[in-house]
């Protein structure tokens, strides 16, 4: 029989086990005992306790192989004697799902075969990566500013293509802290990648790079880098979604009914405390952004890791997804030509509130009144008072 300490074993966790064997003798006397072992030639044996002192030696006849000698010269009838086997773990490499112990018990007394089925054994350990890993990020710029009054040097243009394109550059970095060697990961980058659902994509994705050629990312190569909406609104909606301009708009892929572009990086294995950077150099077609209403437009990129399905996550609070913020600002200031319509519309409101002021005048009566005849009256009638003053001084 056999007892086994650890139900898994943690690759790189666990550098010593301890196989626990128990060997009987139900039947007479057994002549020459001897136990068998055979092993993987990852682990290393090295050494044997026994619970009490019985002349339990052992021998390592191969890299692979061990032999122990149990009650030599014979083992009395009617016994169990212990052993407990100690092999060095830590240089398992995980290509297998399982270590793999074979046991056999045989002595130079003739069994019977129907007493044979119980001196073979096979034990079996699974192994399991444990790992911990988290993911880091940076983005730069961390905002920038696109509008008709920023000088269009400042943006990147590709040839034969008419837009301006702002560069973005992301770097992240994926840690495994251990305690296992991590076979393989996937990462997944999502970065909102349309204003509206039904919108033209804005980001063009120029490459890919992963440190030391760890991996590789693929993802959906947009075809028109080069989007300018055309004008379908009029100049009086243009107008007013100037004065209008919200404040914030936050475009974040775990929100329902956003479209995103997806970067997926499948890196290789990594080593306990290791890191593999990813670099992601993309640009953003400010045309469609000159279309928004938004004032600040936020973009909010997540980066995942998945882990392969021979790892085990052991979680100590390093988180396993990261969100990296940048923002575009508009700079406030309009078109040309909405300029110019505003300067007409505004003196067209100010010379129709000139023809209402005198309509509503003339209505009034104010132009009509007859001002010559009150001014003759008023001089008759002054006139008359001085006649009158003379008739009086002459009496």
């Amino acid at each position: 029989c056999t007892e086994k300490s650890l139900s898994h074993l943690a690759l790189g966790g666990v550098r010593n086990v301890s196989l626990n064997l128990t060997v009987s003798n139900a039947g007479d006397d057994a002549y020459d005992t001897n136990i068998y072992l055979n092993f993987s030639r990852e682990v290393h044996y090295i050494n044997f306790l026994q619970r009490e002192e019985k002349g339990i030696s052992c021998m390592l006849v191969e890299l692979d192989f061990l032999m122990c000698s149990v009650g030599f010269p014979f083992m009395r009838a009617q016994t169990k004697y212990h052993l407990s086997v100690l092999f060095d773990t830590s240089h398992l490499s995980g290509e297998n799902e399982t270590l793999l112990f074979l046991v056999h018990a045989r002595s130079a007394n003739p069994e019977h075969d129907s007493t044979l089925h119980d001196n073979t054994l096979e034990l079996s350990i699974p192994l399991v990566h444990e790992v911990d890993t988290t993911i880091t990020g940076v983005v730069t710029p961390t905002s920038f500013v696109y509008g008709n009054s920023v000088d269009r040097s400042r943006f990147l243009q590709l040839d034969d293509m008419e837009c301006s394109f702002q560069p973005l550059n992301f770097t992240f970095q994926v840690i495994n802290n251990g305690p296992s060697r991590l076979p393989g990961s996937t990462v997944d980058i999502r970065i909102p990648n349309r204003l509206t659902g039904n919108g033209a994509d804005m980001f063009h994705i120029i490459d890919t790079q992963v440190s030391e050629g760890r991996g590789n990312c693929t993802w959906h190569r947009n075809p028109k880098p080069c989007t300018i909406p055309q004008d379908k609104e009029s100049i009086f909606h243009t107008i007013f979604a100037f004065f209008t301009k919200s404040g914030r708009k936050v475009l974040d892929c775990d929100r329902p009914g956003r479209a995103c572009l997806t970067i997926s990086c499948s890196l290789s294995s990594q080593a306990k405390e290791e890191a593999t950077n990813i670099d992601v150099q993309m640009l953003l077609n400010t045309e469609i952004l000159q279309r928004d209403s938004s004032s600040v437009i936020q973009f909010v990129t997540r980066g995942h890791v998945q882990l392969d399905d021979r790892a085990v996550e052991v979680s100590t609070g390093l988180p396993e997804e990261i969100s990296l913020v940048f923002e575009a600002l508009h700079s406030q200031e309009p078109r040309g030509y909405v300029v110019g319509w505003i300067i007409a519309i505004s003196l067209l409101v100010g010379i129709l509130i000139f023809l209402l002021l005198a309509v509503l005048l003339w209505k009034m009566g104010f132009f009509r009144r007859h001002y010559r005849e009150i001014i003759e009256a008023e001089k008759n009638r002054k006139d008359s008072d001085e006649s009158w003053d003379w008739v009086q001084k002459s009496q």
